[in-house]
């Protein structure tokens, strides 16, 4: 059925000239997805409960993969999309087709930022699963492509969108934290799991970074939340940092008691320490201290916790104290009144669906703000600039923890535009 066009929604269009009338009227949102094994066909269910979405086309080198993703579209009433399997570069020929208007990659790390660039290339908005880049010069090549072609790219950052971070930039916002100083934060979830094979103790390639690298390879979920509380590209930013890394042992541990002392991945050595600590500075003297730390026996905690002049909350507690409101000094308060009075407005109108999606509601939220600037042709929240920095953290902790946590410059993404401060566009 036809849907009618308001005025102002036809003189945006107009003045663009990006947009057909066609697909206007139809107001239909057509995402290619590359990558759909499990974390690809999570957001794959996801985007097809999103009203207005379709997937006429879907790339995995993994047969098996892709076949399962095209039944899944199929059993959702929508025309099996096409499918690319020839080769790790076949992408190239999806972001090619003239009816697609997104592209959303949820590959292995390596091939994030060439899916994107590519995407970008052809005149498609691009969406990546996290981290967008795995060294300096990708994080570049992301912010110059989408500079250059006008094209936006998204890291499908999910924490960001979590009901309680919400929640807390709201109140920052409105300043009840007062000026915020310091944050603390990490990525702190035992992923052996995803890094060996459960059937024979194998390396699987979320592994083989482990085996390679010394970083924190995984620190966009702590610090995206840390970098929308400090206004970071929007009137602060990151300057330097040093990292640290402790020796290594989980690995070895967990393969060793599940396939014996003898297993070869006992014996191995792995470059990655079991407890990386990274602290960044900003420009307006904001710290930040940040932890990954995935090869230990550990409950999950990304800890998001934010220090201000007049309070502090704690993720891992869930509980907040503002001094001379918090009913008893020098004592954590509940946060649910909180909840009930600062919850931040797209979770009271997204809430009751996001729920039922994973990661608490946050992937629903996210791709919904991804598909909404889609639609609109506006600018994506977490934006290329937000999707370089938070990414670059990695390659620059490796350099550091290499030179005896040696200072290692942030670069500046924005060329000075973080100067100007501007909204977090978050809406419903």
């Amino acid at each position: 059925m036809v849907k009618s066009i308001d005025r102002r929604y036809f003189l945006r269009l107009t003045a663009a000239g990006a947009v057909s009338l066609a697909a206007a009227v139809e107001n239909t949102v057509r995402i290619g997805m590359v990558g759909v094994g499990g974390r690809g066909t999570g957001l794959l269910r996801n985007l097809l409960d999103l009203p207005g979405v379709e997937i006429p086309a879907i790339c995995d080198i993994n047969e098996d993969n892709l076949r399962r993703a095209q039944d899944i579209v199929e059993k959702a009433g929508r025309p099996q999309p096409a499918g690319y399997s020839g080769g790790p570069e076949d992408f190239r020929r999806l972001v090619e087709r003239k009816d697609l208007d997104a592209v959303v990659t949820a590959t292995p790390w390596e091939w994030h930022t060439p899916v994107c660039l590519a995407a970008m290339k052809a005149d498609k908005y691009a969406a990546t699963e996290v981290p967008a880049a795995i060294t300096v010069e990708e994080c570049w090549d992301l912010v110059n492509t989408s500079e250059k072609t006008g094209k936006p790219c998204m890291m499908l950052e999910n924490v960001c969108y979590f009901r309680n971070v919400l929640m807390v930039l709201n109140l920052i916002q409105q300043g009840m934290l007062g000026e915020i100083i310091h944050s603390e934060a990490g990525y702190q979830h035992d992923v052996r799991g995803g890094k060996i094979r459960a059937t024979d103790g194998e390396i699987r390639w979320r592994g083989m970074h482990a085996v390679k690298r010394n970083a924190n390879l995984y620190p966009t979920h702590p610090i995206g939340p840390v970098a929308w509380w400090s206004n970071i590209n929007r009137g602060d930013r990151f300057t330097y940092l040093v990292s640290m890394s402790s020796k290594s042992r989980g690995i070895n541990n967990y393969v060793r008691k599940k396939f014996g002392p003898d297993h070869p991945n006992a014996k191995r050595t792995y470059a990655l320490g079991d407890v990386n600590t990274t602290l960044i500075r900003t420009e307006n003297g904001v710290t930040v201290t940040l932890y990954h730390d995935t090869q230990l026996p550990r409950p999950y905690d990304l800890i998001l916790r934010v220090q201000g002049t007049e309070g502090i909350y704690s993720g891992t507690l869930d509980k907040i104290y503002i001094e001379d409101r918090s009913p008893k000094p020098h004592t954590w308060e509940d946060i649910e009144p909180y909840y009930e009075k600062f919850e931040h407005p797209i979770w009271k109108d997204l809430g009751p669906t996001a729920r039922n999606y994973g990661h608490g509601g946050g992937d629903y939220i996210t791709l919904h703000q991804f598909v909404k600037a889609v639609r609109n042709r506006t600018q994506t929240p977490i934006d290329v600039y937000d999707t370089a920095v938070w990414s670059v953290i990695t390659p620059l902790s490796e350099t550091s923890v290499a030179t005896k946590s040696a200072p290692v410059d942030v670069p500046d993404f924005t060329r000075g535009k973080w100067k100007t401060v501007r909204p977090i566009e978050i809406s419903a």
